[in-house]
């Protein structure tokens, strides 16, 4: 198996972290051509979207099919809940990460520059993103993991995200933790798992890279 992957990616490091934790064989692999638009990649994954990953001749694309298909194809360890009920909770927060929580967060990377910003797309998506991290604090579990006392397919979707939250926020003039005390918590005890510590120093050392001009 192979994951075309691109290492800033918040979404391709919410698989990785999945492939991490379960000690998985998969090869990483970059996107071919100029990028993920490039034909040479449309070839594979005509989304042209990231992560993709090869599962011995089946294209698999969107992170969340990827991750459960994982989750069904190496239940060890597992990263959902036995009960019908712990698997809906988990899938909730995914759900809620890919469909509420990040779109409005994703907006704001191309606004990063003071002086080609839109302000009122600033003002819209920073409204929009704060309002959804109020959802995220009543939604996380108390202490623990997201869902609770287990590190799940939730905790995968949203580390990543908290990243680019955490440091880029201050450049929009928030903080992401600030008055969310549930969510400063789990921040603070998600990053002390081996797989996040990994995928995060992965993001990190990317976003180091471009922010030098580098690839």
């Amino acid at each position: 198996m192979k994951l075309y992957n691109v290492n800033l990616s918040n979404f391709a490091t919410k698989s990785r972290l999945v492939i991490y934790e379960k000690g998985l064989n998969i090869e990483m692999v970059p996107i071919p051509g100029a990028g993920l638009s490039s034909p040479e990649y449309a070839q594979i994954n005509p989304l042209g979207k990231t992560p993709a990953l090869d599962a011995d001749g089946l294209l698999i694309p969107e992170s969340e099919v990827i991750n459960e298909y994982l989750e069904d194809k190496y239940p060890t360890p597992p990263l959902l809940p036995k009960s019908p009920e712990g698997r809906a909770k988990v899938r909730i927060v995914t759900r809620f990460h890919d469909l509420y929580l990040e779109p409005p967060l994703r907006a704001l990377f191309g606004q990063m520059n003071p002086k080609t910003r839109d302000e009122k797309v600033v003002g819209e998506k920073v409204t929009d993103f704060k309002r959804r991290l109020d959802q995220l604090e009543k939604m996380i579990a108390d202490g623990g993991f997201a869902t609770g006392s287990d590190f799940t397919l939730a905790d995968c979707a949203l580390a990543p995200t908290m990243f680019f939250a955490t440091n880029l926020g201050p450049a929009f003039g928030f903080k992401a933790l600030e008055g969310h005390p549930k969510l400063a918590a789990w921040w603070t005890h998600v990053q002390t798992r081996p797989s996040v510590k990994k995928g995060l120093a992965e993001m990190a050392e990317a976003l180091a890279a471009m922010q030098r001009g580098g690839r």
